[in-house]
């Protein structure tokens, strides 16, 4: 059984947050003198990720 895939929509504000804190946590890894494999491979696929636009239909629920 396949493993559901997730997809998460951000603008260019939210994508440079996430690329801060994560590089951030990876320097403090570092400091610490730990493994940041994980912190690495996440950035990559952040930075690497396709930007595709797209609009958002907002509707009322009555």
């Amino acid at each position: 059984m396949r493993k559901p895939k997730y997809y998460i929509a951000l603008d260019e504000q939210e994508r440079k947050i996430i690329i801060d804190s994560l590089n951030s946590l990876r320097n403090k890894l570092i400091a610490d003198g730990r493994y940041t494999d994980a912190v690495d491979n996440l950035l990559i696929k952040i930075v690497n990720a396709p930007i595709r636009k797209f609009k958002v239909k907002y509707r009322e629920v009555s």
